[in-house]
């Protein structure tokens, strides 16, 4: 595996982790369900918790706020023993950036699922 994919999958993975949890709906709304055994629902799918949907719009805020997280980051990194913890933030952020910036996407906000620049 390529430098450059590993930290692309590293900020992809952890941007898909904090859309994963934006869509979580918090334990106190969800519909509880029954505590008897035979109360319980049987079948495919349905130990799934209910998530909701985001938004185009919500979607693109929380992946220029993983990318800024990772550039807020590397700007307080001033120590010369983290330059290369500064270039691997700077480089996450950057491929968040260009999926927002694909061509195509500066109206709608969505992602098209473009691989990034090598």
């Amino acid at each position: 595996m390529r430098a450059r994919d590993k930290v692309a999958v590293s900020a992809l993975r952890a941007t898909l982790a904090a859309l994963d949890n934006a869509e979580a709906i918090p334990v106190g709304n969800a519909v509880t369900r029954g505590p008897a055994l035979e109360e319980s629902p049987v079948g495919v799918g349905v130990t799934e918790a209910e998530r909701r949907e985001l938004s185009e719009r919500a979607v693109v805020d929380i992946v220029r706020a993983e990318a800024a997280e990772r550039l807020d980051a590397a700007a307080q990194l001033t120590s010369p023993a983290h330059a290369d913890r500064v270039d691997r933030l700077r480089a996450e952020a950057a491929v968040l950036l260009h999926f927002l910036d694909a061509p195509g996407l500066r109206g709608s906000g969505s992602g098209s699922g473009e691989q990034p620049p090598e």
